[in-house]
């Protein structure tokens, strides 16, 4: 397991031989805490599901928002980043969303990328237990966790700005960030994304 990561803290990606990381995974995770559904004649049924959606919104070190990776555009326009698919339900154990990004294909233009989690359905955060994101050496034989950041902040918002990855040096640092804030799709939080820059 990777490095366990407290709200504003950072992490340089690198290996353990200190290398720089080349390939990512970011994964996101939840679990449904809605109210359990009542089937036909008042029996429970499993709880109600919660659909969130991960994105990615690139930024240039100016804060311009330059690109957005999410479910109805799952490539990077530079091809770095592409976001595997949409899970409605937030059901199964591991990461229930997963954006992939090669760092060295990233455009130069680029400075961060800022990872969002948005309800579509304008379902609240006080639905959603478990969230968390990680981040994984995709370009290592048995793709170690690097680093995970854990998501404790219930309530009334329909969004956060979970997380993002920054130009340092040569290399990338990622940063647990864990702002709430509200809208239903990765467009809706660019304002909210450039204010962690």
């Amino acid at each position: 397991m990777g490095l366990s990561l407290q709200k504003g803290q950072s992490l340089s990606l690198k290996k353990n031989d200190g290398a720089s990381l080349t390939r990512v995974r970011l994964g996101l995770g939840w679990d449904s805490a809605a109210p359990v559904k009542r089937g036909l004649f008042g029996g429970l049924k499993k709880a109600a599901d919660v659909d969130l959606d991960a994105s990615a919104i690139f930024f240039d070190a100016s804060g311009k928002a330059l690109d957005t990776v999410f479910f109805n555009q799952l490539q990077s326009k530079d091809g770095s980043t592409r976001h595997t698919g949409d899970n409605l339900t937030g059901e199964g154990d591991g990461d229930d969303e997963v954006i992939l990004v090669d760092l060295t294909a990233v455009s130069p233009a680029v400075a961060h990328i800022v990872f969002v989690i948005t309800s579509y359905t304008k379902q609240t955060f006080d639905l959603v237990e478990n969230a968390f994101c990680r981040v994984v050496d995709d370009s290592t034989a048995g793709s170690p966790e690097v680093a995970r950041f854990q998501l404790t902040d219930s309530g009334t918002h329909t969004a956060m700005v979970m997380a993002k990855v920054s130009r340092e040096g040569a290399g990338w640092q990622f940063t647990a960030i864990g702002n709430r804030a509200n809208g239903r799709t990765a467009m809706d939080l660019i304002a909210d994304a450039a204010t962690t820059l």
